[in-house]
């Protein structure tokens, strides 16, 4: 991680390929870094030229008579690749490969980048790129704008990594006018070697990054990725990561056999790593500065030290100089998971007192439009001391009485003394200019609109409370992991791949699932025998490898209670099964002693490359197909992460005693969903899984395997 210092902070750059011909990438790069102040040495390397822009230029890296630390290649690649190898021989600690034509246009491109990486990591050297834009960094002491873009941005706290070039010049652009400074900058584009994981390390030890701003398009690296990502998050010394990722829309669930392989999509395993990880994920640009804005913000301790303002709550206080305004932020405000603070009496008496009788002295605070900003600062200690309060929304509109400045002022002076957060959003541009400078320059966030402040200070409060959340213990649970292998590996020998109920509940059972008394039949007398030793009422089901989806066909008939039913059950079944696939090969019919009742959930997974099984939970039985109410999470998953997924769904209510109903075995849904995570990692021959329903009895209770379906692939492919 050290040689990236080389890419980041170099002492000398080499510049493979500048150009004095402006317009062209040599030169345009060249210029940048010589006009962006750079504070190391900086040498040109042309063949054809003794000079460019005034600076001496040398016919190969191998000619400099200096050491050189960051060589930075923008030949063709079969030149780029002769200016790789006379760079290792140079000496270079890192390597950025402007220089497109390599994976992304075929087959000898992509050959052409392995040989390039395998030479520099034969030689320790790393190397950012191919076809990528460039870095920057724009801080005092290096001054390095490497890249296309003319605009050297601001020095900051906020760290960003593009896996798009082309989004980069529009980012920079973008931040400018919102007056974002960077500490770094990075283009990453084909990330033959330095990806984003290598980057959010190098970027979480560094003293001058305190967020981390991401776009990317893919990632190749699942499970090490969360774990890794996750110290960076949430381990002892936190940095905020934030992502926008492309292909939110796009990427549908792919066909599948299971209803799990059908809901996920490619979407659902990023929103699940991202979640694991501890990332937080944005939906525009936009809202990913605006995340950030938040994210920034630092008070100093009484020790000196800065520590990020978190809230301890979702209780939130809103003052504003203007009703509309209020409401509107008061509107967004809940419906981004935040509540409008209740204010202790005294709060209201201290309101009452520093505030004209024309005010709102309840939340929203209206300190009404020709508030002095002495009136704001009262009005905003005043609700910010109340314990019942966790953080201030601080609203102004310029009037011909505004004073945005001296309200600016105000509002740092009360945030110095406070540990709660406070987000300001000072609506207009020219009029209220000198605020939103002022506030900006100290490092405290400032909005156009309510709403965006008020998503902002949402995601705070998700952020603080994914901190918060204690760790639970870990579960002991059962597995016998020889079994299971021997039941997937005696299936697959025999060719049998898709999996209903009869093994698949045996399958289950190894790793501590509670399944019913079930056996198959081949005849009506045999069902009703069968059914009568079991004990009535039983449920009967057809066995077909060609008919995974039993209902659709009608093949389940519940509440058999008699000899009798059980015979008529069984010709009805097979004669419907026929009609419904004439083809297909009918095993018989399976006899299962019906449950007691319970709610019904959804246990599933789907099978990803690079990022694993995929887990599903969500209510069970017709509702998953209607109302697709459902939370995924990656394998391996914990004790944290499951609760997570339960309680995430809409209908976790259904499941804690809503309206009278007994309160569901939650606990043992836990384990179940640890249970299968366990069960899908040992077994990468699972492709993909349904267990629907699972009814989960009263609390205690347990939970039964009511229904399930298993596909296999031979040696997980």
């Amino acid at each position: 991680m050290h040689n990236l210092d080389a890419i980041f902070s170099p002492k000398s750059v080499a510049v493979v390929g500048a150009s004095s011909t402006p317009g062209k990438v040599g030169h345009d790069i060249f210029c940048n870094i010589l006009q962006g102040g750079y504070k190391g040495i900086l040498y040109p390397v042309n063949p054809s030229a003794k000079a460019v822009l005034g600076v001496r230029a040398y016919p190969s890296v191998i000619d400099i008579p200096d050491d050189i630390e960051l060589g930075i290649i923008m030949v063709p690649p079969k030149a780029a690749l002769k200016a790789v190898d006379e760079s290792i021989q140079k000496g270079v600690k890192g390597l950025v490969i402007v220089t497109a034509g390599f994976k992304e246009v075929g087959a000898e491109g992509l050959a052409m980048e392995n040989q390039m990486v395998d030479m520099c990591r034969k030689a320790g050297v790393r190397l950012v790129g191919p076809n990528c834009l460039g870095v920057i960094n724009p801080m005092p002491d290096v001054r390095l704008n490497a890249c296309f873009s003319k605009r050297m941005p601001a020095a900051g706290k906020m760290s960003f990594i593009s896996q798009s070039g082309a989004l980069c010049a529009s980012v920079l652009d973008f931040a400018a006018d919102r007056d974002f400074g960077f500490s770094k900058f990075i283009s990453i584009g084909n990330k033959a070697d330095v990806d984003e994981l290598d980057l959010l390390q190098y970027l979480h030890e560094d003293e001058d990054t305190q967020v981390i701003m991401l776009y990317i398009e893919e990632l190749r690296r699942g499970p090490e990725f969360i774990e890794a990502v996750r110290e960076i998050t949430m381990g002892p010394k936190r940095t905020p990561v934030l992502v926008i990722k492309s292909g939110r829309t796009s990427a549908g669930a792919r066909a599948a056999a299971s209803h799990t392989g059908s809901l996920a999509g490619s979407e659902a395993v990023y929103d699940s790593l991202f979640e694991q990880a501890g990332i937080i994920r944005a939906n525009s640009i936009d809202e990913l500065f605006d995340y950030a804005n938040a994210f920034a913000y630092k008070s100093e301790t009484p020790m000196g030290k800065l520590r990020r303002k978190l809230p301890a709550g979702n209780r939130i206080a809103i003052v504003t100089n203007a009703g509309g305004p209020g409401i509107v932020a008061t509107d967004m405000t809940i419906s981004s998971g935040l509540e409008l603070a209740n204010f202790d009496k005294s709060t209201v008496n201290a309101l009452s007192q520093c505030l004209p009788p024309a005010a709102n002295i309840h939340n929203p605070v209206d300190v009404i439009g020709d508030a002095s900003p002495q009136r704001y600062e009262d009005a905003i200690r005043s609700v910010l001391s109340d314990e019942g309060v966790d953080g201030a929304l601080v609203i102004l509109t310029p009037q011909s009485m505004t004073k945005s400045l001296e309200t600016a002022e105000a509002i740092v002076r009360v945030a110095r003394t406070s540990q709660k957060p406070i987000l300001s959003c000072f609506m207009g541009v020219v009029d209220v200019s000198q605020g939103v400078e002022y506030l900006q320059a100290q490092g405290y966030p400032v909005y156009k609109f309510p709403e965006n402040a008020a998503k902002a200070f949402a995601m705070l409060y998700r952020y603080a409370d994914r901190l918060n959340r204690p760790e639970l213990e870990a579960f002991s649970l059962q597995k016998d992991t020889a079994r299971a292998k021997a039941i997937v590996k005696d299936c697959i020998d025999k060719g049998k791949l898709r999996l209903g109920e009869l093994v698949g509940l045996e399958l289950l059972k190894c790793y501590g699932f509670q399944t019913l008394p079930t056996k198959l039949s081949t005849s009506p007398d045999e069902a009703a025998r069968v059914a009568e030793e079991m004990g009535f009422p039983v449920v009967m089901k057809i066995v077909s490898e060609q008919i995974l989806h039993k209902s659709d066909a009608g093949g389940v008939k519940v509440g058999i209670k008699t000899k009798e039913e059980a015979k008529a059950a069984y010709e009805t079944i097979d004669a419907n099964a026929r009609k419904y696939d004439p083809n297909a090969k009918i095993d018989g019919v399976l006899i299962q002693k019906m449950a007691s009742k319970g709610e019904e959930v959804i246990l599933g997974m789907n099978r990803y490359p690079i990022f694993g099984p995929l887990i599903m939970f969500g209510m069970g039985g017709i509702f998953v197909e209607v109302f697709k109410d459902v939370k995924f999470g990656l394998s391996p998953l914990n004790r944290n992460t499951a609760r997570s997924m339960i309680q995430g769904i809409k209908g976790y209510k259904l499941l804690t005693g809503f309206r009278g109903r007994p309160k569901a075995d939650v606990m043992t849904i836990e384990k179940a969903i640890v249970s299968l995570s366990n069960l899908c990692l040992d077994n990468p021959e699972i492709a993909e899984m349904d267990i629907n329903p699972l009814l989960v009895h009263e609390e205690g209770k347990g939970a039964t395997v009511a229904d399930c379906r298993i596909i296999l692939k031979p040696n997980g492919k």
